[in-house]
């Protein structure tokens, strides 16, 4: 017996949910940063989301048996962050600290890039950091909306998938809107590349009769002809 299609919204709701899965915030990532070099990260955000980060710097693997772990990070153990925008607009700066955190509305769409580096130290460090970044809607914080709306867990559920489905909607049309924008600029290539290769066409057609007629007065005038 041939299995049954899903009903239309009931297939809209779990398209949802799985975007929702994929959507939702990530743990932190960890990096090393050798000191005296710089790590950069980028993330593709559209106008009008609204990004927030953390980051902070782990504490080195004791070496040997006989060292214990220190809650007090090494002065050699700080960063600096600089997060810039697609057009190179400085958002957020911090020099040789050991955590931070910043937030902001993108005014531009396009990648905004998060670049880290650690200070020249002798002998050479490893620098570990944790970096958690988000954007759109796995930037909001639920835990904070429950529990001042004093909702219930559906509710949450519920916004959750409300807000994700107005950025799928969202997305679809800023992917169009880059579309139509790859579309004509395909089309205004295409109009220069014809009326480069018309007139590369004109050059050699020219060149090839200036050169008929310089061939034709020098047998001339070698009366050959």
């Amino acid at each position: 017996m041939a299995a049954r299609s899903l009903p239309p919204l009931l297939l809209v709701v779990v398209v949802a949910v799985l975007a929702a899965g994929s959507l939702s915030p990530a743990a932190g990532l960890r990096f090393d940063l050798q000191s005296g070099h710089t790590k950069c990260i980028s993330d593709d955000i559209k106008v009008g989301a609204m990004a927030v980060g953390k980051y902070h710097v782990v504490a080195p693997e004791p070496e040997g048996s006989s060292l214990a772990a220190s809650s007090r990070l090494p002065d050699s153990h700080r960063i600096s962050l600089r997060v810039t925008s697609p057009y190179g607009n400085s958002l957020h700066y911090a020099e040789n600290v050991q955590s931070g955190n910043f937030a902001f509305t993108a005014s531009e769409a396009g990648d905004y890039l998060a670049c880290f580096w650690a200070p020249d130290h002798r002998p050479p460090a490893t620098v570990g950091f944790e970096f958690d970044w988000r954007s759109g809607v796995s930037a909001k914080d639920w835990s904070s909306v429950a529990k001042k709306g004093q909702v219930d867990m559906m509710e949450i559920e519920l916004k959750k998938l409300e807000d994700t489905i107005k950025s799928i909607h969202e997305e679809m049309f800023y992917l169009r809107e880059r579309e139509e924008e790859m579309q004509e600029l395909n089309r205004r290539t295409n109009t220069r590349m014809a009326w480069f290769s018309f007139l590369s066409l004109a050059i050699c057609l020219s060149v090839a009769g200036l050169q008929l007629w310089h061939l034709k007065n020098f047998f001339e005038r070698k009366k050959l002809l």
